[in-house]
């Protein structure tokens, strides 16, 4: 068996026991089991995909710092300043940075004026739910958060509904499989952040976390389904190249 193929077994029961710890609420080890299969997924990438987006490497490459930052916060004994959480801003910058990477990596697939053109009242409709959607999410955690932590979360979110919406002016595009499963992934991620907030700051049921991580779980496995497939000029090339051998 090759390196790929453990990759892959490994990366499944990873998962599967990650959503196990969650259904138990055993917070810490379902933290470290998922900065352990993505570090799995991110390798599996490198590994299997042959026409690496750097963008979209760069996206797996900071999300997963970004969950290690998170499992280090949790084991080591750190003296937290108690006016200002630092490991909060830097842990979630690193999210946004990765979101960022991801949103860039739709942004040059597409001509984003010809589609503004080609779309406007969807492109307007989704600009303005957006806005809205943003402002009603954040909302909910307003009375827990100071002013500088509530700015925060609104641009964090308003980085997430970006994201979704431009995942789906995309799909509406191109309307294939890859389009399909970034638009997939990104609303199980929205979803996946969303049932966060609520879980930290509205109620800690643990099926909502549970919820949560299953949703954080499909994500992942729609972004890496979507790399695993050619954009159709590649897909056409290497049709041709074959044909010729």
């Amino acid at each position: 068996m090759d390196l790929s193929k453990i990759l892959g077994v490994l990366l499944v029961l990873l998962s599967i026991l990650f959503l196990s710890l969650q259904f138990q609420a055993y917070e810490i080890e379902a933290t470290g089991i998922k900065a352990l299969a993505l570090i799995s997924l991110t390798s599996l990438y490198a590994l299997t995909v042959k026409h690496k987006h750097p963008l979209f490497f760069g996206f797996l490459i900071v999300f997963t710092m970004g969950e290690i930052f998170n499992y280090i916060t949790w084991v080591v004994n750190f003296d937290p300043d108690p006016y200002f959480d630092y490991f909060y801003y830097i842990n979630n910058t690193l999210y946004i940075i990765a979101y960022t990477l991801l949103i860039f990596r739709i942004l040059v697939g597409i001509n984003i004026v010809n589609t503004i053109k080609k779309l406007p009242l969807q492109t307007l409709l989704l600009l303005g739910l957006s806005v809205f959607t943003v402002y009603i999410i954040t909302g909910t955690a307003e009375k827990e958060l100071s002013a500088l932590e509530y700015n925060f979360e609104l641009m964090y979110n308003a980085v997430l509904m970006f994201l979704m919406c431009l995942s789906l002016v995309n799909y509406m595009n191109k309307d294939n499989r890859k389009s399909m499963n970034l638009l997939i992934g990104s609303i199980c991620i929205v979803f996946s952040e969303t049932l966060q907030l609520a879980f930290y700051y509205i109620s800690e049921e643990n099926i909502i976390n549970l919820l949560c991580s299953m949703f954080f779980v499909a994500a992942f496995l729609f972004f890496y389904l979507q790399s695993r497939l050619l954009p159709k000029q590649l897909e056409t090339l290497e049709q041709h190249q074959e044909l010729n051998t």
